[in-house]
């Protein structure tokens, strides 16, 4: 995560949201006084809450976990070669 002092974040305002955007990189902006805050990209923003909201549900993640178990004993679906080739349109 890059750091930088509120005056620093003041002036280079567009070089840093552009970097938050296009890196998907948290930037922690830091004050004398007062409390820190971070500058995430909306889409970043949107996808932790999203994470977090499957994490916060159990019945999802027991669907998750579920599913893992299913796959490590290698259950579940399989389609055949024939079904294959239609999904991917050959």
């Amino acid at each position: 995560m890059l750091e930088l002092s509120v005056n620093k974040f003041r002036a280079n305002l567009k070089v840093i949201v552009d970097k938050a955007i296009g890196e998907h990189l948290a930037i922690r902006i830091k004050r004398r006084a007062g409390k820190d805050f971070i500058i995430v990209s909306a889409e970043d923003w949107d996808r932790d809450q999203e994470t977090l909201y499957v994490l916060r549900n159990s019945t999802l993640m027991s669907q998750v976990a579920e599913s893992v178990l299913t796959y490590q004993n290698k259950g579940g679906y399989s389609p055949t070669q024939d079904q294959l080739d239609e999904i991917n349109s050959i």
